[in-house]
C-alpha cells in the first residue's frame, strides 16, 4: 500500500501542478505532453482524481499530524 499512497501522491501533486500553470499561464501541460497521443491524456485525468480521491480517503491514517485525532 506505501507504492499506492506514493504514486497516488505523485499524480495528485502532478494535477496540481497543471491547474497552477492552466490558471497563472492558460497553459495545460497535460495536454502538451499528452495530447497527441489518443486516449492517454484522459486516462491521465482520470488517474489524477481517482488519485485525489484516495490520498482523501487515506490521508488520516498517513499524515502524522493527523494520527490520533477523531
Amino acid at each position: 500500500m506505501k507504492a499506492l499512497h506514493g504514486v497516488a501522491f505523485i499524480l495528485v501533486i502532478v494535477g496540481a501542478i497543471n491547474w497552477g500553470l492552466v490558471g497563472l499561464f492558460k497553459f495545460n501541460l497535460v495536454t502538451a505532453t499528452l495530447g497527441s497521443i489518443a486516449g492517454v491524456e484522459q486516462l491521465v485525468y482520470i488517474l489524477v482524481g481517482a488519485s485525489a480521491v484516495y490520498i482523501g480517503a487515506t490521508h488520516a491514517g498517513d499524515c502524522k499530524a493527523c494520527k490520533g485525532k477523531t
